[in-house]
């Protein structure tokens, strides 16, 4: 007997196939396009980050602990490095401290202000997720 075409079987197999392939390219993009969102939150992180640190260089170092409360403050939405909301990463916020540290061990926080050099702590969140941080050491000119 002479077969024209696919039995049940292998369509109901071929049909498989192609529906666990199909799962697979959506789980996939999924992984995918959580992967991209969070790499995008990093980098807006990261240049939140750099607008802190280039406000914290652009001021005189005595008005580090006085700047607009710069001092253990939020900002919510986050400052350009002029100082300026930026609105347009609302739900973002920046929260920068400010310690002075001795100048033979930058991680010994002292508290007469007598050293020489501070460093500068700015932690970013995201719906109040802290998504990144960075500190810097800022020296007396």
């Amino acid at each position: 007997m002479k077969k024209n075409g696919f039995s049940l079987i292998e369509v109901l197999i071929a049909i498989m196939l192609v529906g666990l392939a199909i799962a697979s390219l959506v789980a996939a993009n999924i992984s995918f396009t959580k992967s991209n969102a969070a790499g995008t939150d990093l980098s807006i992180a990261e240049f939140l980050i750099e607008q802190i640190r280039e406000r914290s260089i652009s001021v005189n170092y005595d008005d580090l602990y006085g700047l607009e409360h710069f001092d253990d403050v939020t900002f919510s939405p986050p400052i350009s490095a002029d100082g300026e909301s930026l609105n347009d990463f609302a739900a973002f916020s920046e929260q920068i401290t400010v310690e002075n540290v001795s100048e033979s061990n930058f991680e010994q926080v002292v508290s007469n202000h007598s050293s020489s050099f501070v460093r500068v702590t700015a932690k970013v969140f995201l719906n109040s997720k802290e998504i990144n941080s960075a500190s810097w050491i800022r020296a007396r000119h």
